[in-house]
């Protein structure tokens, strides 16, 4: 009698170890894979904040000047994120989002030279406190610079927002 207690005890002692331990594995995962991507999105946001006073240059990709995809693109790479280099090739990559579903390291895509829906522009969303969408890019006349959604250019010049990560 008692070595039938004492096998039943330990196949159910066995039965909740392992379901307690398989649970928390799972867990562990899940939180080491969102801390693994709040870490990436850290340090593209700090990659591209060091960028910020830095000129406009078509083309360039370095502090002695750089344009809006120079500026994403370099900013990704430094997380392993290989991206297109235009602004247009970019906006074929990633989730298609709604504006309102935006997060910090999404990508939002502006038509500046007004090609009806074309895309020629871009920014990497910085903040989104308040219903306040931030982005950091770089414009013609001021270079690297940090702008705000609630601004009503950008409003009226925005196509669409993606999610890379």
């Amino acid at each position: 009698m008692n070595r039938k207690l004492l096998l039943l005890i330990l196949i159910l002692s066995f039965i909740t170890f392992r379901y307690c331990t398989q649970g928390k594995s799972e867990n562990s995962k899940e939180n080491v894979s969102e801390n693994s991507q709040v870490l990436k999105v850290d340090k593209l946001l700090k990659v591209a904040n060091s960028y910020k006073g830095v000129a406009y240059r078509a083309g360039g990709t370095s502090r002695k000047g750089m344009d809006c995809s120079g500026l994403v693109n370099t900013s990704f790479k430094q997380i392993n994120v290989s991206l297109p280099r235009s602004s247009k090739a970019m906006s074929t990559h990633g989730k298609a989002i709604d504006l309102n579903e935006v997060q910090i390291g999404d990508l939002l895509f502006f038509d500046i030279a007004r090609l009806k829906g074309g895309v020629n522009h871009v920014g990497l969303v910085t903040s989104t406190s308040n219903g306040n969408i931030q982005f950091i890019h770089s414009t013609t006349s001021k270079g690297v610079i940090v702008s705000s959604m609630n601004e009503a250019y950008w409003k009226k010049e925005f196509v669409k927002a993606k999610r890379i990560l």
